[in-house]
């Protein structure tokens, strides 16, 4: 399932930056402006990483780290702040944090740095799921249907996954959300159906048997029924 990161930043427009740049590489990306909010979204939300600012109002990042640890919060904790002086770097780390990465940054190193630190915390699954003739590599995320190649999106890929980790069993729009979505998905809106509906034509394509499939009133699951396969 997709990987849900908490960037706290004070300021709009990196803050806007990074969390582009994340989603368009998978992750489920929620904000926080202070140190306050940091720690009210932790204490209402699952993260699997957090990067975090040292200069924060409210709450500076060191508080902010001290504090995360002390109520016993396991996941990867990355510093990105401008301060990157010896001593500053010295005192991020010592007060609980994984890393530290000085700005201005390429956002490669930062996305390499992320993989690390979850691959570090043992959060890495296998790195290829199969579902009958489906296969999905989470490390270069390639995606096949028999031999036949699938290009993703981002996005597409992240609600494949989910539904690959939960072979056979329905999962809602809520449960889909939760895990795809960020905290600002509209509850009203169709965009989960449109995402299943894409997928579908994409996987199933010149397939004698389907895979995703609709539970109607409930959701949609994944089939693990062993003789689909496809034309090629």
């Amino acid at each position: 399932m997709s990987v849900r990161v908490l960037v706290v930043e004070d300021e709009p427009q990196m803050a806007g930056f990074i969390a582009r740049g994340l989603r368009d590489d998978g992750y489920v990306v929620d904000i926080a402006t202070d140190g306050a909010h940091a720690m009210a979204q932790v204490e209402t939300q699952d993260y699997d990483l957090v990067l975090l600012d040292l200069r924060l109002p409210v709450k500076d990042g060191l508080t902010v780290c001290r504090e995360l640890r002390d109520q016993s919060f396991k996941s990867p904790i990355l510093m990105l702040t401008a301060l990157d002086g010896a001593t500053d770097i010295v005192k991020g780390l010592n007060s609980g944090a994984d890393d530290y990465l000085p700005k201005p940054f390429d956002f490669g190193v930062l996305l390499a740095r992320m993989r690390a630190l979850r691959r570090r915390a043992g959060h890495t699954r296998g790195s290829v799921l199969k579902v009958a003739d489906l296969t999905l590599n989470t490390l270069d995320h390639t995606t096949m249907r028999g031999n036949r190649v699938i290009r993703l999106s981002a996005k597409e890929f992240a609600l494949l996954e989910l539904l690959m980790l939960n072979v056979g069993q329905i999962l809602g729009r809520a449960e889909i959300a939760e895990h795809v979505w960020d905290e600002n998905f509209d509850p009203v809106s169709n965009i989960i159906d449109v995402y299943v509906n894409r997928l579908r034509k994409k996987i199933d394509h010149d397939c004698d048997r389907r895979l995703i499939h609709t539970r109607r009133g409930a959701g949609y699951v994944l089939s693990s029924d062993a003789q689909d396969s496809c034309y090629v």
